[in-house]
């Protein structure tokens, strides 16, 4: 990846002006070197290491262009310096790759504007590449582990969205929900990658993903964040800046935790996702957008959307597709496969044994409620992997939290196991009407009374056949 321009190699045989220009440019903190001629500029090039070239067109051994090609290809940054009646040379620069042209007698303080702007797109420039390389080996080998019903479910939808993508079309918005920890930047990615396979099957396929954390970003820099801006927009905007909408390119975009954008901002959403165009802060000019918007939540957007927390009209826009991500303790039979999917990524990760679970530990996984769902499930097992002795975890690695079924773990007696689950049952349903009853069947009230999710509420009330 490029550094921060420092070196700048002044390649030009009019002595007093190249003088001037290391005079000016060491005086705003750059180191310089000066040549006059292309044989010396490929002798120096080993030694100086140039970041920007300011590469005269006219030399005594030839012309600028013959070296131009050496330094692009280096990822140097190149701006060449004509004369009256050079302009074509120019041109065929700017197409070899060189950034910008300045036409003699050239002004040292543009000069210094022309470097500045090419060092901040340069530096622009490789931190997008990094991002989509880094993004692009995230989600190699992205899968979502489970055959329970549940997760078979959620592939089946992410397969049929997949196959409504064509490159002519304009993807459709899909609202991920489900409790914390469920796993929903997972199947945003899982998304990103089988709609991409599907539309560029033979080319394409580094499709940036720019993972956007709408619950972290500072409120005072969001907006910046999202849509850029011009330089000069506000207090401290010392460069253009395009915005992570623009950086999503034709890739996607995931909004998460779309629920804590403020409500001024909504708006704006709004408008992008309606008129595929989005307007940097401080600018006039509207830039077509292509990327594919994918937005997850652990809140009940439907329900702010009525008490005016969040907009209506985002709300349904952004929900055209939807996918609800099913919590841990709703994923019968996935919970052993996990933990030790998760035990085996730990065991290669610090180059320990693999590490089986005892049946005790079996046990105390299978009746924990896992509230903070697969994520807490992956920590717990990494801190016990890490623990544990001759590798075998225990039900004491482990050390769950809040843990109070020790009693239907000593039982032996399967009738007596299932008259304690019934009793179970029983127990979540009197909690369940003892809530509804106190917040006069109001259900998302309920929910938040018991800390759960408007969505879980309902499917435990009609688990329990519990009318409303």
């Amino acid at each position: 990846m490029l550094k921060p321009v420092s070196n700048v190699l002044i390649v030009e045989d009019e002595a007093l002006f190249a003088r001037a220009v290391v005079r000016r440019l060491q005086k705003s903190g750059y180191e310089c070197a000066h040549v006059e001629s292309l044989q010396d500029a490929r002798a120096i090039i080993k030694q100086f290491s140039p970041d920007i070239v300011l590469l005269d067109m006219r030399l005594p051994d030839g012309n600028g262009l013959d070296l131009l090609a050496d330094f692009v290809a280096k990822n140097v940054v190149v701006i060449v310096m004509t004369a009256h009646g050079e302009i074509n040379d120019a041109v065929n620069a700017m197409k070899q790759g060189a950034v910008d042209y300045l036409k003699k007698p050239i002004d040292l303080e543009e000069l210094l504007l022309s470097i500045q702007k090419a060092e901040a797109a340069a530096i622009q420039s490789n931190s997008l590449d990094y991002s989509r390389q880094r993004n692009a080996h995230a989600i190699e080998g992205i899968e979502l582990l489970g055959d329970s019903p549940a997760m078979q479910s959620v592939k089946m939808q992410i397969k049929r969205i997949a196959q409504l993508v064509s490159s002519d079309s304009i993807p459709p918005t899909v609202l991920i929900g489900g409790e914390t920890g469920t796993g929903k930047d997972v199947a945003a990615r899982l998304l990103h990658l089988s709609c991409q396979n599907k539309s560029y099957q033979d080319k394409h396929n580094d499709k940036p993903f720019v993972h956007v954390d709408c619950a972290s970003l500072p409120a005072e820099l969001i907006e910046s964040e999202l849509f850029g801006h011009e330089k000069g927009a506000f207090t401290g905007a010392v460069a253009t800046r395009p915005g992570l909408i623009e950086a999503a390119e034709d890739g996607t975009l995931f909004l998460d935790e779309i629920g804590e954008l403020p409500l001024a901002l909504q708006a704006k959403l709004l408008n992008v996702l309606e008129r595929r165009v989005v307007r940097r802060i401080g600018s006039t000019k509207e830039r077509a957008v292509s990327a594919r918007f994918i937005a997850a939540t652990n809140r009940d957007l439907h329900e702010m959307s009525q008490n005016g927390r969040f907009r209506q009209d985002l709300y349904y826009r952004l929900n055209v597709m939807s996918i609800v991500m099913p919590p841990l303790r709703e994923r019968e039979g996935d919970m052993l496969l996990l933990a030790e999917h998760f035990a085996a990524q730990t065991s290669r990760r610090y180059g320990l044994a693999n590490a089986t679970f005892t049946p005790n530990a079996i046990k105390m996984m299978q009746h924990y409620s896992w509230p903070g769902n697969v994520r807490e499930l992956r920590h717990q097992v990494s801190r016990a992997i890490l623990l544990c002795h001759n590798s075998q975890v225990t039900d004491v690695d482990l050390a769950l939290p809040l843990y109070h079924a020790t009693e239907s773990m000593s039982q032996s007696d399967g009738q007596q196991s299932d008259v304690q689950q019934s009793t179970l049952d029983a127990a979540e349903k009197a909690i369940l009407l003892q809530a509804l009853t106190d917040t006069r069947n109001n259900v998302s009230e309920a929910a938040r009374k018991l800390g759960i999710t408007r969505m879980t509420m309902r499917y435990r009330m009609d688990r329990h056949q519990i009318k409303h």
